[in-house]
């Protein structure tokens, strides 16, 4: 697994598009955020800040360049050379999508840690990284669905962009209105339950237990998407 993921950095470094994709643009667009995070703060809350600049990163970063790392591997035969290896389909799959996924939770880090000391720390660390990790497993797992359905990686720019955009404005959607109606709706998006997450760790004022409630419908997502993934995800191109 981690020769495959130490290749597949390098790969990362070498493409400008997955390294404009993947980093630079979800860094500009928090970094603009955080800039302007008094007029932001007013349309929702510094919860609300610190949900999009997390779901940028999963959506346009970890999100977009799984789908496209899988689908260029895929035309090039490369899944093809290394399932032919000693080395298992989930270990593949965990090598090639390792390094996007520690790039994420870095960059999330990072942005989350200058955002804190912008703003002042959030009200609960632990709540604020559970949401964290549940918002990258979630991405993954619907990464690897939308990869079945993605024939190259420009068809990737394709297929990425309802649930990329979709969860953006999820964000924001719950972000700036809340969830005291249509609690059931937003909640159940793509998105919805872990944009309410943040908000309540980093805002604070609800309880812990109730928070809780909320990985709930995000780890769905993650069942729903591997279900898909497991039935429609293809090792090699279509002839």
């Amino acid at each position: 697994m981690f020769p495959i993921a130490l290749s597949e950095l390098v790969q990362i470094f070498r493409n400008r598009l997955v390294l404009v994709t993947s980093l630079i643009m979800p860094a500009a667009v928090s970094a603009l955020f955080i800039y302007q995070h008094e007029g932001f703060a007013a349309l929702g809350s510094l919860g609300y800040i610190a949900a999009v600049v997390m779901f940028t990163v999963g959506a346009f970063g970890l999100y977009t360049t799984t789908v496209t790392t899988l689908a260029s591997r895929r035309q090039n035969l490369f899944l093809k050379r290394l399932r032919s290896t000693a080395a298992g389909d989930a270990g593949i799959l965990a090598g090639l999508l390792l390094p996007i996924t520690v790039i994420s939770l870095v960059q999330v880090a990072g942005i989350m840690t200058v955002l804190a000391v912008v703003t002042g720390r959030p009200d609960n660390v632990l709540l604020l990284a559970a949401a964290v990790l549940a918002m990258v497993i979630m991405m993954l797992g619907l990464g690897l669905a939308t990869a079945g359905l993605t024939n190259s990686p420009e068809h990737a720019q394709v297929t990425t962009l309802p649930i990329s955009l979709g969860t953006i404005a999820v964000t924001s959607w719950v972000g700036i209105t809340g969830t005291e109606e249509l609690t059931l709706i937003k909640r159940l998006l793509p998105g919805g339950s872990a944009t309410e997450l943040v908000l309540n760790a980093w805002n604070g004022g609800v309880p812990v237990t109730e928070s809780l409630i909320l990985l709930v419908p995000t780890l769905g997502w993650v069942a729903v998407a591997v279900a898909l993934a497991s039935r429609i995800f293809r090792w090699e191109p279509r002839r």
